[in-house]
């Protein structure tokens, strides 16, 4: 306890530097109270039920957090409650003055053939926030992007970058529904706590999509779940409270594979036991995690000073892909790890 109070201190003075992000939110005219409605939504692909029946009302100021597993649907049910995807049954309606900022997990919202300036401004120099101007160099370096990076083909930029340029680009648009498809991804410690700390200050709806349990519990105040078969629950407040007010039959990790044929077996056959293998690895992924997690942190502190852009442009690039192929490595480390725990 002594060692994460004495790290929790170390952080918040690191975000007290001059450089670290620096995050405001455009702020747009208040929606109306009603802001998405769903009655009797079904929809599903190539013969599998990704929601079935479900109806539900997001009033303004809600925020929601959207969980479940990968291929579950979640995705999908943003793009229905937006109006981007027509539900096989049921409808939908969006509610008045809807301003909607959408971050996507797939970073399609970015091109590639701008650089940063070009992605954020439209080749304007300045940006609006809140009524005031900001030259655009100067918003970008709120974001941690160098005059040089600002300027330098997004093709460059590594993942985390280019989260953040997405991030920037988003946060520079007023807003009264701020949707967020795995916001998290690739975000290094600082620009996750400022964002967390942005979206509590949010005066808007907010959809969010993610599988940072933590984020989730200091951000939303109910959860949708799906289930990967179709089957979405409502709780009240994030996903340590889904945890709480779940089913005794429901996993705490759901899975998002298809069931098998329904045979009747006793339920003490219905929890597997790992094998030495798998028991192995279990017992060696924190340690992986943690050695992942230092060498990123290294990495990304080395890359933030601003003699890295002084080298060589192959060396940046090269970083930039260790870089991102180790923050690949500890997604899948955590993603194993969750599934040999559950």
């Amino acid at each position: 306890m002594r060692a994460l109070k004495a790290l929790r201190n170390e952080r918040a003075e690191r975000r007290n530097l001059a450089g670290n992000v620096k995050m405001m939110l455009g702020n747009a005219q208040a929606s109306g109270k009603k802001v998405i409605d769903l009655e009797h939504v079904t929809h599903g692909f190539d013969g599998r039920m990704l929601i079935d029946d479900l109806s539900t009302t997001v009033m303004r100021g809600d925020r929601i957090g959207i969980i479940g597993p990968n291929g579950a649907g979640k995705s999908t049910l943003l793009k229905i409650m937006l109006g981007e995807l027509i539900p096989q049954r049921g409808t939908v309606e969006l509610g008045t003055g809807p301003q909607i900022a959408y971050f996507d997990q797939h970073r399609l919202q970015l091109d590639d053939s701008l650089n940063a300036i070009g992605n954020v401004a439209g080749g304007l120099e300045f940006v609006e926030m809140n009524g005031r101007r900001k030259h655009i160099i100067g918003y970008l370096q709120d974001f941690l992007f160098s005059p040089e990076r600002a300027r330098a083909p997004i093709t460059r930029l590594s993942g985390g970058e280019r989260n953040r340029l997405l991030l920037a680009k988003l946060l520079a648009q007023p807003s009264n529904l701020l949707v967020m498809d795995e916001p998290t991804n690739d975000l290094d410690v600082e620009t996750l706590e400022l964002l967390e700390e942005l979206l509590l200050d949010y005066k808007g709806t907010l959809l969010l999509v993610s599988h940072d349990r933590e984020f989730l519990d200091n951000v939303v105040s109910s959860t949708l779940v799906l289930d990967g078969h179709g089957r979405i629950g409502e709780y009240v407040g994030g996903y340590s409270d889904w945890l709480r007010q779940r089913p005794a039959d429901q996993p705490a990790v759901p899975s998002a594979k298809k069931h098998a044929a329904k045979v009747a077996s006793p339920p003490a056959t219905a929890k597997r036991k790992l094998g030495f293998k798998d028991q192995r690895a279990l017992e060696q992924l924190p340690g992986r995690i943690e050695q992942l997690e230092s060498e990123i942190a290294t990495r990304t502190a080395a890359m933030n000073d601003p003699a890295f852009f002084q080298q060589d442009s192959s060396a940046i690039v090269q970083a930039n892909q260790s870089l991102a192929a180790l923050q690949a490595e500890l997604d899948t480390a955590y993603a194993c790890w969750a599934e040999l725990d559950s």
